[in-house]
Parts: structure tokens; C-alpha cells; sequence
């Protein structure tokens, strides 16, 4: 085997493992969600939140679910999470956009309709957080 070969075929494992990762999603439209998440489940989670989703919120799940995907859900900052969405949503409005989408909260109650668990912080109760 050239070297070339082992290299494309080293690439190619990497491609695979990465597609089974999102193979569990079974949707193609959200390579990153996580197991057990399905739009089934997020329209009726939004739907005891008052949220009639349109393609403009499976647009931010897709966003929330890739960046978790890419980062370590566990370990990013709410911070991090704000600033990232407000900058892949800027063309829009921003932050202000996505809170007229998800008036408890981009990130808690879009996280927990997307499936993630939120990052620390973005849901305190004891704070009158409003989720």
C-alpha cells in the first residue's frame, strides 16, 4: 500500500466515525443531534412551551447541536455559547433575533428543545431564571 493510499484510507476511517457519530440522529438534516433527539420530540417540547417552530428555530437547533458537537457540552461557558450564536446569527439581529424566537432564552430553552443539556449557568433557578 503506497503512502498515499494508507493516508486517504486513514482519512476515510475518520470520515466513518464521525458520520456513525451522527448516524444516531437517523435525520439528515441534524448530523450533530444527539441520541434519542428527534424533531418529534422537539415539536412537542416546543409545543408545551407555546412555540409554534418554524424553519427559522430548526435553524438554531442545527446551530446549537453542531456547536456542542464540536465543543465539549460540558465544558463551554454560557458565555462562549452566547457569543458564538450571536455571531452566526448577526445577518438576522443577532441575540435580540434569537430571543424573539425563544422568549425563555436562546440558550436555555433552545438547548433543551435541541436536546443538550444547557451550559452552567444559562438556567439557575434560583436567580429567576425564566425556564
Amino acid at each position: 500500500m503506497a503512502a498515499g493510499d494508507k493516508q486517504a484510507s486513514g482519512a476515510a476511517e475518520q470520515w466513518g466515525q464521525t458520520q456513525t457519530q451522527g448516524a444516531a440522529a437517523k435525520d439528515p438534516d441534524f448530523p450533530h443531534a444527539p441520541e434519542g433527539w428527534s424533531r418529534a420530540v422537539a415539536e412537542k417540547m416546543a409545543q408545551e412551551d407555546g412555540l409554534a417552530l418554524t424553519s427559522d428555530h430548526w435553524e438554531v437547533f442545527d446551530a446549537l447541536q453542531e456547536y456542542c458537537n464540536r465543543h465539549e457540552c460540558s465544558k463551554f461557558s454560557t458565555r462562549e455559547l452566547h457569543d458564538a450564536l450571536d455571531e452566526k446569527f448577526h445577518p438576522k439581529g443577532g441575540y435580540k433575533y434569537l430571543f424573539g424566537l425563544f422568549p425563555k432564552g436562546p440558550i436555555a430553552q433552545g438547548c433543551r428543545i435541541a436536546g443538550l443539556e444547557p451550559p452552567r449557568g444559562a438556567v439557575d433557578k434560583g436567580f429567576g431564571s425564566v425556564v
